[in-house]
């Protein structure tokens, strides 16, 4: 038998070092190794015991069938398109997100609209009157769904052989903890461990498993970095608390696509889908007031129109203040350069602010003419008019470059009831605009633009 021996391990990058040191030659981080005892190979294979222990063969490549993977249904249209059309057999998926947001309100309204599934829900962090409280706001049929409050890993491997769920919920990854690694639970070998173990299982039975993750103060997954190469699927829940709106994103994705969104909704009863997000997102019409402009973007699969918001003022200080919420901040300077050196507007002395309405995050190009239409509308006070909507990336040469899906930005905006679109000229080439009732205006520079925005 093996002895037992320390290793240091950096918290930071991985690195493993036999002793410990000051500064990790990996990353370079200061005071991040931590001691780590590597059991002998027999204590690993009794924790593990609980999965079965079918082998693999090597096959040809050309005998491998490309058959579609079969596909779990969660009754959630949001969440079946983010995943790529449902969950995977066998799947390991992670799922991120701010403290409070929903993340476990999510999983669970899911899991209670699987009647006919046998689920094991193991939750680390809540007690089962927790867990029921929140059940019972919920809106569900009659669930076969099962709790656990358990930490332990061997033993949850027990109720898993016990029960045979068909599906397997770690809430949350950060509080479980192995007898084959001695250190606390939720560090980087225990998250590293755990989620490995809990990986063989899935693969091995083909059950997929779903694990909820924290997040660190950078808004990356918690734990390392290796943990999101080992998941299929990385899964980012956004969205402010103080607003009503939810975003499910695709990180990651070995079954799909990682351009899918999902919208939901935050109620007293959980989440709800939001099917239209451009009916919720624009909201009121401010009519009569300046710094508001419409943007068709395209997040995922689906088009929507939302509201960009800014406001811009002297500058009150000695430096001019430059705030975005929901966009980048580095890109909103380099259009205000834009604005600066080609088209001659001078926002040196100004302090800019600028908004996504709802809470989003927007990171289509796209809404780069609404943005700085918006800043301009607010610079001269002149109001945009309420049924124009826009569409553009803008170049450092001030030219508006072409964007993906044309048709279904201008579909959008007329259904809607928009009465006028702007968008890059270069996308109308070859587009049959007869098709469409609202009023196409293609535009190749800034200056043309803003011409049909302000006459």
């Amino acid at each position: 038998m093996a002895k037992e021996k320390s290793v240091f391990l950096c918290n930071e990058c991985g690195y493993e070092s036999p002793k410990w040191a000051g500064k990790c030659p990996g990353c370079g981080a200061w005071n991040s190794f931590v001691e780590k005892v590597v059991r002998s190979a027999s204590s690993v294979r009794i924790s593990s015991a609980d999965v079965s222990k079918q082998q693999s063969q090597p096959v040809l490549i050309d005998t491998v069938s490309t058959d579609e993977l079969p596909r779990i249904d969660l009754g959630d249209a949001e969440l079946n398109r983010v995943l790529g059309g449902g969950l995977v057999p066998g799947s390991m998926v992670l799922l991120g997100g701010e403290p409070g947001i929903g993340k476990s309100t999510l999983v669970l309204q899911t899991m209670l609209n699987l009647p006919h599934r046998r689920v094991l829900y193991v939750s680390g962090e809540e007690s089962a009157q927790q867990i029921k409280l929140r059940a019972d706001r919920i809106e569900h049929p009659r669930s076969g769904c099962m709790i656990v409050c358990e930490t332990l890993l061997e033993t949850i491997f027990t109720h898993v052989k016990n029960v045979q769920p068909e599906l397997l919920v770690i809430d949350s990854i950060q509080t479980m903890c192995s007898e084959a690694v001695d250190s606390s639970p939720g560090s980087m070998s225990q998250v590293r461990e755990c989620t490995a173990m809990l990986l063989k299982f899935a693969k091995e039975n083909n059950v997929p498993v779903i694990l909820i993750g924290h997040i660190t103060k950078d808004g990356a997954i918690a734990g390392p970095k290796i943990l999101e190469h080992i998941v299929d699927v990385v899964i980012q829940f956004e969205g402010d608390q103080h607003h009503i709106y939810r975003v499910l994103r695709s990180i990651k994705n070995r079954f799909g696509s990682t351009a899918e969104l999902g919208i939901y909704e935050m109620r007293r009863e959980g989440l709800r889908q939001v099917s239209n997000p451009s009916e919720l997102l624009l909201g009121d019409r401010h009519n009569g007031m300046s710094g508001v402009a419409i943007a068709s973007a395209i997040e995922g699969v689906s088009p929507f129109l939302i509201e960009v918001q800014s406001l811009v003022s002297s500058a009150v200080y000695g430096t001019p203040q430059r705030s975005a919420t929901g966009f980048d901040t580095r890109r909103m300077n380099m259009l205000l350069a834009v604005l600066e050196k080609r088209v001659g507007f001078k926002l040196a002395q100004k302090d800019v602010y600028l908004n996504i309405a709802g809470g989003l995050r927007v990171n289509d190009p796209a809404i780069d003419l609404p943005v700085i239409s918006a800043i301009l509308s607010s610079n001269m006070d002149v109001e945009i008019e309420p049924t124009l909507c826009m569409a553009g990336e803008v170049g450092l040469s001030g030219e508006i470059r072409p964007i993906n899906r044309i048709e279904q930005r201008i579909a959008e905006a007329q259904k809607l009831g928009f009465k006028e679109i702007i968008v890059p000229a270069a996308n109308i080439k070859r587009l049959d605009l007869s098709r469409f009732e609202i009023k196409v205006h293609p535009a190749s520079k800034v200056e043309e633009a803003f011409r049909i925005i302000f006459g």
